[in-house]
């Protein structure tokens, strides 16, 4: 099963469809074992890429696993949630 990858800014033009009023997602094949980072890494976007992402709408670590259908969104370092405090990480 795919996961779904939202991305956000300049992470973007990662997805073919590239305009404003689209969403830019990208599905990628879970492999056993995968944390959010291991996802990333396939979509060739480093942990020094990214700033805030969610997992089914909860803030994430990097590590935390993914199992079959999540949604993950995927904001680029230059949008930081300036509020990130009020928001769990959830590892």
């Amino acid at each position: 099963m795919a996961i779904e990858v939202r991305l956000y800014g300049k992470l973007r033009q990662l997805a073919s469809i590239r305009k404003v009023s689209a969403d830019s997602v990208v599905y990628v094949e879970r492999h056993q074992g995968d944390t959010i980072e291991t996802v990333l890494a396939r979509l060739g976007i480093g942990p020094e890429e990214v700033s805030n992402i969610f997992l089914n709408g909860e803030l994430s670590a990097l590590g935390r696993p993914v199992g079959d259908g999540v949604r993950l969104g995927v904001f680029p370092e230059d949008m930081g949630l300036l509020y990130s405090w009020y928001f769990d990480k959830k590892e």
